[in-house]
């Protein structure tokens, strides 16, 4: 869209051209605040399973030492797996603010991305899971709460999971990073709404705007403004 304003310059005569970059706030669109939670806490989890995983073989993962923390990794891994379902839930109701403006093809991205994440959200806790079942042991929670496992039992099959786990642990990974950094440059090098979308409206980030003057006319002090 372009606007016209008039700069008086007094007896000086303006700059045929000015350019100038700054940061703008403007209102946008955002996610309500319940999707923004579900998000975050999401996002939260992701990292923390990740970096709290237990990783080695199965004789290593199932060692007295480390119960504590392979029962912290299978309560936050159970809880992710039903923030995943409530946040598929959510989606049915909540109201989203409308894609922001680009190409085809980063439509496509954006939506190949969110299918790899939401597939990754069910697929990495539900293979860890199987696999333990799978390979005879239950799962032990926190609080000393336990899921017995299933009546069959298939070692080679649960050790398959297992190593599928962490094949999948560390895709989820890639693929969030992936994200991150498309939000980020949404922000930064395309200056819409994607990221703040799903901030909070209390956080002191705003949409970058470029703004490009130009002379209309050199017989003027009018300046033509694109954004």
């Amino acid at each position: 869209m372009n606007h016209y304003y008039s700069v008086g310059y007094g007896d000086e005569e303006a700059p045929l051209v000015l350019t100038c970059f700054f940061m703008k706030q403007q209102e946008a669109p955002r996610y309500g605040g319940i999707s923004q939670l579900l998000h975050w806490v999401t996002a939260v989890l992701v990292v923390y399973a990740f970096s709290n995983g237990l990783g080695g073989s199965e004789a290593r993962v199932y060692l007295p030492s480390r119960d504590f923390q392979r029962h912290l990794h299978e309560t936050v891994g159970l809880c992710l797996l039903a923030l995943v379902v409530i946040r598929l839930l959510w989606r049915t109701v909540e109201t989203r603010p409308e894609p922001v403006e680009a190409v085809p093809w980063m439509h496509t991205a954006r939506t190949a991305v969110e299918v790899a994440l939401y597939v990754l959200l069910f697929a990495v806790p539900l293979t860890a899971v199987f696999g333990a079942w799978l390979e005879g042991h239950p799962l032990t929670l926190l609080g000393g709460w336990s899921i017995p496992v299933l009546p069959i039992v298939s070692h080679d099959a649960g050790a398959t999971l297992s190593r599928l786990h962490t094949w999948l642990g560390d895709a989820i990974i890639w693929v969030g990073v992936f994200h991150a950094l498309a939000a980020l440059y949404h922000h930064f090098i395309l200056k819409d709404t994607a990221l703040i979308s799903m901030l909070p409206a209390w956080l002191p980030v705003h949409q970058l705007s470029f703004v490009k003057r130009r002379r209309a006319n050199p017989n003027t002090n009018s300046f033509r403004v694109s954004k």
